[in-house]
């Protein structure tokens, strides 16, 4: 196996050069390679290739082009971020609230395996949860300052308070093994069914964590696609032997789900706010047209509309 040896920076630069990248300014680009690493920047060539086969950069493509898919990634990124701490915390809220309500506020009433699901298929998972659960209120008892308060002044941490130390992940794993009637009531809270919201939060956390740690997030994947909905139907998404082909398991079945997990006012805001970062990114696109970064992020045509549909009229055409 051949070893990757370290680069330099002028190296950098004449490896693009030599691939047909045009570098206008190269102390604007060793200063950008710098900042963001040669290797994160070299992950949005794709769309600027040839062809996978020809890997050679489209006759044109310049590294300022490459680099606005970059920035546009991340502040893309940093839209979703926002409104998934948004839905992140609303979760957080709703479930400690039901769950305090039903089985009291203190760690050793709340945390009864009792409380939750006797499938026998669930009791390893279980187990495993709880012991991370009390794992957090022994690390954090001591060191997050409203953790901190309730221990030292009442001997308790209260759920509504705990969650604020668990993970997205662990929060959605909570879920999953709640009792059938709870999982009811707080899917209810979203109009949806428990097997539906079982399937959109680790989704959810999936992305959350991506935002979080800058990966690259415009052509990313699910692992598993989500039903069909009212949404694919009323923005006439085309469909292959029966099957859509956008808003299954890509970027535009995240904001899917977004719009039933938010407000409406703050979907609204979030699809305003995204839709001034694609028409920056479209001033800056000369090589590629916008339609092959939407084909990656699986956006129909009219992604924008579905901020206009209200729920409640989807309610009273059912």
């Amino acid at each position: 196996m051949v070893e990757k040896q370290f680069k330099n920076l002028d190296e950098q630069i004449e490896i693009f050069k030599h691939k047909g990248l045009i570098v206008n300014d190269e102390r604007y680009a060793k200063q950008v390679l710098l900042r963001e690493n040669y290797f994160f920047l070299n992950g949005y060539r794709h769309l600027f290739l040839i062809s996978e086969v020809d890997k050679r950069f489209k006759e044109g493509t310049t590294f300022e082009e490459m680099y606005s898919l970059f920035l546009f990634d991340r502040s893309f990124r940093n839209v979703l971020f926002k409104y998934l701490l948004v839905i992140e915390n609303n979760l957080k809220s709703i479930m400690s609230y039901q769950l305090s309500k039903k089985y009291g506020y203190r760690e050793r009433d709340y945390l009864k395996a009792k409380n939750f699901t006797n499938e026998p298929q669930k009791q390893s998972q279980l187990d495993d949860l709880l012991k991370k659960m009390k794992r957090q209120i022994r690390v954090n008892g001591s060191q997050h300052s409203a953790t901190l308060h309730y221990s030292a002044n009442y001997g308790y941490i209260p759920l509504w308070i705990l969650v604020k130390v668990l993970s997205f992940g662990i929060v959605s794993e909570l879920y999953t093994v709640l009792k059938r009637e709870d999982q009811i009531d707080i899917a209810k809270i979203y109009d949806m069914d428990p097997s539906t919201l079982s399937v959109y939060l680790p989704i959810l956390a999936n992305y959350r964590n991506l935002c979080a740690h800058e990966d690259i997030l415009y052509e990313n994947k699910t692992q598993k696609s989500i039903d069909d909905t009212v949404f694919h139907q009323l923005l006439r998404i085309k469909k292959v032997d029966d099957e859509y082909v956008q808003g299954k398991n890509d970027l535009f079945a995240l904001i899917i789900i977004m719009k039933q997990m938010l407000s409406a006012e703050d979907f609204k805001n979030m699809i305003l706010e995204l839709d001034n970062v694609i028409e920056t990114l479209n001033y800056n696109l000369h090589t590629i047209d916008i339609s092959k970064v939407f084909e990656k992020m699986g956006f129909p045509i009219n992604w924008k509309d579905l901020a206009n549909i209200e729920t409640s009229r989807i309610d009273e055409n059912e």
